[in-house]
């Protein structure tokens, strides 16, 4: 029901994730990053709190395989579970479970790591990695591409309705987080990328607003001289 990429700037040190489902807002429940730990996505019969715990275990140092071996050991029906981890190191980690639905594979590459299941068929993950090692632009764009790459093969066995991206950089919260909770006729995976360069050009203003105010450009908005 679901495909995803995770991945590491080794010039920025940023994480994210990027993914898209026929499920509704898989967004919500499916991917995780923390700035200076790492990224996960949870995903197939989805439990979201292996997220947090995978994140958890990385932040107390453990390796993206380690955070995976955790995540599946804690868990009781990890046959029914798809992991993916990076960590600081850009090492990336997958367990796919048996019970995973319908065709389901993963791939890895430098920096990167993408999974699915209920595919179209087994090609998806390795293409959305190689389109990522070969594209150019930020953490972001090189995920959009992904995600793209994967549909143009194929993607999911059935129609995609929700889709997400999220990056996270030096704060504690997000640096990009834009979601596509349903459509019904248009593509998630297309609204995504023109959200995405909407949101683009004003991402480091919204830090330096937060940040400090006084310093930020102007908000666009009736009354703002």
């Amino acid at each position: 029901m679901t495909f995803s990429i995770i991945a590491r700037c080794r010039n920025t040190g940023q994480f994210g994730v990027a993914i898209a489902s026929s499920s509704p807002a898989v967004a919500a429940r499916c991917m995780f990053a923390e700035a200076g730990v790492g990224a996960v996505s949870t995903q197939n019969v989805t439990n979201p709190a292996l997220g947090p715990l995978m994140l958890g275990e990385m932040r107390k140092g453990a390796s993206a395989e380690e955070a995976v071996a955790a995540a599946r050991d804690a868990d009781g029906f990890p046959a029914y579970r798809q992991l993916l981890a990076i960590d600081g190191k850009g090492q990336s980690a997958i367990h796919s479970g048996p019970k995973a639905l319908g065709i389901w594979t993963s791939a890895s590459g430098t920096d990167c790591a993408a999974g699915g299941n209920l595919l179209a068929n087994d090609q998806v993950p390795a293409s959305m990695v190689s389109a990522f090692e070969t594209a150019a632009g930020t953490l972001a764009d090189r995920l959009v591409v992904a995600m793209q790459a994967g549909l143009a093969v194929g993607g999911e066995a059935g129609p995609v309705h929700s889709a997400g991206l999220l990056v996270v950089d030096r704060q504690s919260w997000p640096y990009i987080e834009l979601r596509i909770d349903w459509l019904d006729a248009d593509c998630p995976i297309a609204a995504l990328a023109r959200a995405f360069e909407i949101y683009k050009p004003q991402a480091d203003d919204y830090i330096t607003r937060a940040l400090n105010p006084e310093a930020a450009p102007s908000y666009g908005v009736p009354g703002d001289e």
